[in-house]
């Protein structure tokens, strides 16, 4: 009996001291029962060693669930849009294998993004089309998520001039408004853990996550006056298009996942955009239109969180297992980041 108290004092001696180490931010673990790095507590860089952002930095102390070595690093909770899974600009994307190319769409419509059986993300676009112009220049202004039985949206509020201590993030749960206070560290969860939101910045930027699902980094941008002098835009005087920045992680994606982004992410994926081409431009507005922000109703669409996924035909892709430790591409249309 008294061997039984001492190994049960150890043993919450042990959590004691590992949520001590979370508290003061100096060491991290992954909560991913799939991840090599799993309930394994790894110490923080001493340039970063907080897992909450300061007022002053953005840098937090990382670590990549995904990465066999786990070795955290200091790492922005902004995208970055010139990696793996972003959606920047006009809008310019970067697949899950690495090749960037443009998706135009078209202003005040919807489209998917993602389409898998658990996860639907669809962006609206918004946009104008000067005279002499076959085609609208867009950019995206809002992403609406479908999981499980919720819905999440996230909007670049419209402002006729850009500033930066106006916050222009609007967000929604299940269709009710959401109040993240504003400041950096401010989070919000629901109340069943299916989604968090952190702000990244005390305005304008986020980190939502959907635990063992996606990662989602977004920042609210304008367009800029060098931006449309350089692009001859013609961007109103009372309208700066404020839209969003995005970049995507994903974790567990079927090999049949779709979408003007997703269908990047299957392990057979030949990418239509041009190479060499300096703005490869790729279609698919007729298969990937939506009738809302918040709708999987698609031509190719997947998303059907009440189906009994056929792991023979729709194989989970288990990115948790990826060794990126050979070289930039891991094979299943996915890039290894460094």
């Amino acid at each position: 009996m008294e061997i039984l108290r001492s190994n049960a004092m150890y043993l919450i001696l042990l959590l004691f001291v590992a949520s001590i180490a979370e508290i003061q931010g100096d060491s991290i673990t992954c909560y991913n029962s799939n991840s090599p790095c799993f309930l394994r507590w790894v110490n923080c860089p001493g340039q970063c060693s907080s897992q909450a952002t300061s007022g002053t930095s953005n840098k937090v102390c990382y670590l990549d669930c995904n990465k066999p070595t786990c070795k955290p690093e200091c790492k922005s909770k902004k995208p970055n849009c010139n990696g793996p899974g972003a959606a920047c600009l006009d809008p310019r994307f970067i697949g899950g294998d690495g090749i960037v190319f443009y998706f135009h769409g078209k202003s005040n419509e919807h489209f998917s993004l993602v389409s898998d059986i658990n996860l639907q993300i669809n962006a609206r676009f918004i946009g104008l089309r000067p005279a002499g112009r076959s085609r609208d220049y867009t950019w995206i202004q809002a992403l609406g998520l479908l999981f499980d039985s919720h819905s999440f949206s996230v909007e670049a509020t419209k402002a006729t001039a850009w500033d930066a201590e106006v916050d222009h993030l609007k967000l929604s749960y299940d269709g009710m408004e959401l109040e993240v206070l504003e400041g950096n560290p401010s989070v919000w969860q629901s109340t069943d853990n299916a989604i968090k939101v952190e702000r990244s910045s005390s305005k304008n930027s986020a980190l939502i996550t959907l635990p063992e699902v996606a990662e989602i980094s977004v920042n609210v941008v304008p367009v800029t006056k060098e931006d449309d002098r350089i692009h001859n835009y013609h961007i109103p005087s009372d309208d700066c298009f404020a839209h969003l920045e995005v970049q995507f992680r994903f974790f567990g994606l079927s090999s049949k996942v779709e979408g003007v982004l997703g269908r990047t992410y299957q392990p057979d994926f030949v990418n239509p955009a041009k190479p060499g081409v300096a703005m490869p431009v790729v279609g698919g507005e007729h298969k990937y239109r939506t009738t809302s922000l918040l709708s999987a109703d698609c031509n190719a669409c997947m998303f059907s969180p009440a189906e009994v996924l056929n792991r023979e035909d729709s194989q989970v892709m288990n990115y948790g297992t990826l060794d990126c430790t050979g070289g930039s591409s891991s094979g299943y249309g996915i890039v290894c980041r460094k």
